[in-house]
């Protein structure tokens, strides 16, 4: 009876740590992204506070900055968002109309172009918030982030005939 018990206590306390171990490291240990360039974290604006090593009216602004640009950004994607429902809702139109069509995916495009200047006077407000050290520093990060951002898995290039990846027919 006593050796039961022994197993049990050792079974539990083996339970207890493994259970502990997996919650640290799912729910707070680790928030970290390991890249070819060290750890990063997870959110952006934290990297770029630690790599320009901002000071504390830095940091003020750059939060300040973060909010609005945060609240412009989701602003516009409600819009976008909005815009393509309302595109996607006429494949249900028995009577489609190309110029409605044309006219909700110029929109589209405006919102995105809005979007595409928010971010980079956002980047240029944070540029002005750099001392000379932090401007050189801020733009390493900038062309990594481009350079590293654009590249996805490229596929290699279609070959005449091959009837798996033909485009859709052309619209009369």
């Amino acid at each position: 009876m006593m050796k039961k018990n022994v197993l049990l206590y050792v079974l539990l306390v083996f339970l207890v740590v493994v259970n502990g171990f997996f919650l640290f490291n799912y729910l707070g240990g680790s928030n970290k992204i390991e890249s070819k360039n060290g750890p990063r974290g997870k959110d952006p604006a934290n990297f770029i506070v630690k790599e320009l090593n901002f000071s504390e009216d830095q940091m003020f602004q750059f939060e300040i900055l973060g909010r609005e640009h945060h609240h412009e950004m989701r602003r516009i994607g409600h819009n976008i968002k909005e815009l393509k429902e309302t595109l996607f809702n006429h494949i249900y139109d028995e009577s489609l109309n190309e110029k409605t069509i044309d006219s909700i995916t110029s929109l589209i495009g405006e919102e995105v172009k809005k979007r595409d200047i928010e971010t980079f006077y956002h980047f240029k407000d944070i540029e002005a918030l750099c001392n000379e050290k932090q401007k050189g520093k801020f733009k390493k990060i900038i062309t990594e982030a481009l350079h590293k951002g654009g590249r996805h898995e490229q596929r290699p290039p279609l070959r005449r005939g091959d009837d798996d990846h033909r485009p859709p027919p052309p619209r009369h």
